[in-house]
């Protein structure tokens, strides 16, 4: 066993502690400047799929605004509230700025890796599946099926399995803490809501996205409200602060603007997930018109989860006197709870115990629907399939009911890094095909068309589903 943590530590440190997070914001910043600052360009057209729920005839499908609230649910979740506090302590307040700046230059790169899922995504049975392996399968050709291989393996064991284990935990630590539920009846509530989402696919899940995220994105959001208005006249003072620690003009932790900037942009891409390549599996679920469309509908989630969540549990937490710069081994629940029962009373304890339980089970079937999807992409064996789902709710009610059992997944954070390493090497070998289909659908925005379509029969060449993307008559 310590010769696999040695290993995984190896490589973890290849990855999240060098190389992968310059990585990101390079190629970030790339895409940002090649695709003409998309993010910026359309961002009032990612508002668009919130008011129009389908884009597409099929009234069964999955819409646009589904699969948007499926991916904001797996991007917000426990990370929100206890990484956010956790990088404040530790890089102060200017780790929120480089938080907000990381945010913004990965809209762009979900948009490419959103748009190719959805080019590259396959029609079986009455959904429709997609993401990095397959992007890979059919946009680079079947030389790189070992590449596609390693990425679905990657998804499989960090996702579904590691990060699964880690939500239970997290719940079920605070219903024990401010309820004082024990951990075993938490433990198979989550279990039980589990299974019966997932066991009715993609669709039911989608449903349960659509329902859950916004009432805890509101809510969350209105409760930050709340502290913001209660403490209006400290807003400017606490940007102020925000904008002097970023840049190193007042140092709140050592290591000034070094350490700040580490702790913002660590946490911005853990939380945003933009170039890890796990919002593209949910991204190609959706039956719309263009794939640039979800792409830009999917810029949108990374906006959600870190420009507007994240920076709530900021403000919650800048906004009181319960934050200690620089505090060693700082639990971040404990911090913004605290911070929130500073604010408005020791009944937001139980708000906060709610939001997380919310938080927590949207992560949850999202994680499990990256797995099952990187399954069926490796076997289509039905069986493999409901081994899975048997495997995460035991592992769900394993990492609720023993909090130290989740030390065993270790290795979580390590595979995340392989993985986003495989699908950003796959988006470099990929985007002059993002170009193309960029172009077709500015060029159609520019003939005056309000919704482009994307018709396959201008792109002969590619390897294109031809049930997912029929040709126009």
């Amino acid at each position: 066993m310590e010769l696999l943590e040695s290993l995984f530590g190896v490589i973890g440190d290849l990855t999240w502690g060098w190389a992968l997070i310059p990585f990101l914001v390079v190629l970030g910043l790339f895409f940002t400047f090649v695709t003409g600052f998309v993010q910026f360009t359309f961002f009032g057209r990612m508002f668009h799929v919130l008011l129009n729920k389908n884009q597409t005839a099929d009234r069964n499908a999955i819409s646009g605004r589904e699969a948007l609230l499926l991916s904001v649910g797996g991007r917000v979740g426990g990370g929100n509230i206890a990484g956010v506090a956790v990088a404040i302590s530790l890089g102060g307040p200017g780790a929120v700025f480089w938080m907000w700046a990381i945010a913004l230059v990965g809209m762009a790169t979900s948009l490419v890796e959103c748009s190719l899922a959805q080019l590259y995504k396959r029609k079986e049975g009455d959904a429709f599946r997609g993401g990095a392996a397959r992007s890979i399968i059919h946009g680079l050709g079947e030389d790189y099926r070992w590449l596609a291989y390693l990425y679905a393996v990657c998804l499989i064991a960090s996702f579904a399995i590691g990060f699964n284990a880690f939500q239970g935990n997290t719940v079920a630590g605070a219903a024990q803490d401010s309820l004082g539920i024990d951990r075993m009846w938490t433990g198979g509530l989550l279990a039980i809501i589990t299974g019966f989402i997932i066991y009715g696919g993609i669709k039911r899940i989608a449903k349960t996205a659509d329902v859950i995220v916004p009432i805890m994105a509101i809510g969350y959001v209105a409760m930050a409200l709340l502290v913001i208005l209660i403490n209006i006249t400290e807003i400017p003072t606490v940007i102020g602060s925000i904008v002097s620690n970023a840049f190193g003009w007042e140092e709140a932790v050592g290591g000034g603007m070094g350490t700040a900037m580490a702790q913002g942009l660590r946490r911005g891409l853990f939380s945003n997930e933009a170039g890890l390549g796990s919002a593209p599996n949910v991204a190609a679920t959706a039956d719309v018109a263009h794939p640039i469309s979800q792409g830009i509908t999917q810029s949108l989630s990374v906006f959600i989860d870190t420009i507007l969540i994240c920076s709530c549990t900021a403000f919650v937490i800048l906004l009181g006197d319960v934050y200690v710069p620089g505090a060693e081994g700082i639990d971040g629940v404990v911090l913004t709870q605290q911070s929130l029962v500073s604010h408005i009373g020791a009944w937001s304890q139980y708000f906060l115990t709610g939001a997380i339980l919310l938080f927590s089970i949207s992560s949850i079937i999202y994680n499990y629907y990256l797995g099952e999807n990187a399954l069926t992409f490796m076997s289509q064996n039905k069986l493999s399939v409901h081994i899975l789902r048997f495997v995460v709710i035991g592992i769900i009610f394993m990492g609720a009911v023993a909090p130290g059992a989740t030390s065993v997944f270790f290795f979580s954070d390590p595979m995340m890094g392989i993985l986003a390493i495989v699908n950003l090497l796959a988006l470099i070998m990929l985007f002059p095909t993002l170009i193309r289909i960029l172009k077709d659908y500015k060029k159609q925005l520019k003939a005056g068309i309000e919704h482009p379509q994307f018709d396959p029969k201008d792109f002969p060449d590619l390897d294109i589903d031809l049930k997912a993307w029929k040709p126009k008559k």
